[in-house]
């Protein structure tokens, strides 16, 4: 079985002593200094799925911005609140899961001049390596696939803090976005306009509005 279970309890295992050649042990030494409550934190986590959005906006005819999500995706992070570089993150997004708020875009998107859903129908994010810039602020580094073209992609990650919930769920909030350009992973389909610039922007913003509850073996 994958890291991946449709139940979303796959877990991640953090990196052990034999990784020391390893991005995150490489960045390690550059771990800025958490405040210490972080260290309870370390350990595996799901994102609620409900109470989180993996989104994106695109310009429209260079006039106005569209916006959408996945809501069909399993995830397996892994936190280290004591050295932050250890951290890591997948995700599996089911690409016909996308939701514009309108059916005929969505399904444009998922055809064949956008995802083409029935070749590719899954993408994935998995992290490299994670570089703590600031007190609670991250760069997480890793590997962006769509339709089978995989490149390397930044996340600007910020850690918005923990509660316990009512139920007995322990929380933890993240916020990250990245900007990419779609035409590195072969999403080309456009339209020129007649006043000049093109119906859809090659520039998309990725937002990570994640609400993630930890795991239990």
């Amino acid at each position: 079985m994958g890291i991946f279970s449709r139940r979303q309890t796959a877990f991640i295992d953090p990196p052990s002593a034999a990784d020391s050649n390893g991005p995150a042990a490489q960045t390690a030494a550059g771990d800025v200094a958490l405040d210490p409550a972080l260290g309870a934190l370390t350990g595996h986590w799901t994102i609620d799925r409900p109470h989180s959005r993996i989104g994106f906006s695109v310009r429209h005819a260079m006039v106005t911005t569209v916006r959408g999500a996945f809501t069909d995706y399993d995830s397996a992070l892994y936190f280290d609140g004591v050295l932050p570089s250890r951290s890591r993150a997948e995700l599996v997004i089911r690409v016909a899961s996308v939701d514009t708020g309108v059916e005929q875009r969505d399904g444009h998107l998922v055809g064949r001049d956008f995802f083409d859903a029935r070749r590719f129908p899954e993408m994935t994010f998995r992290s490299t390596s994670t570089v703590q810039e600031t007190g609670e602020s991250f760069r997480m580094t890793g590997d962006l696939t769509i339709r089978d073209t995989t490149r390397p992609v930044d996340i600007q990650l910020d850690y918005l803090g923990s509660v316990m919930d009512p139920f007995g769920y322990e929380r933890a909030g993240f916020d990250g976005t990245t900007t990419i350009d779609r035409r590195d992973w072969g999403l080309v389909y456009n339209q020129r306009l007649k006043t000049g610039g093109s119906m859809v922007s090659e520039k998309v913003r990725l937002q990570f509005d994640i609400s993630a509850i930890r795991s239990t073996a």
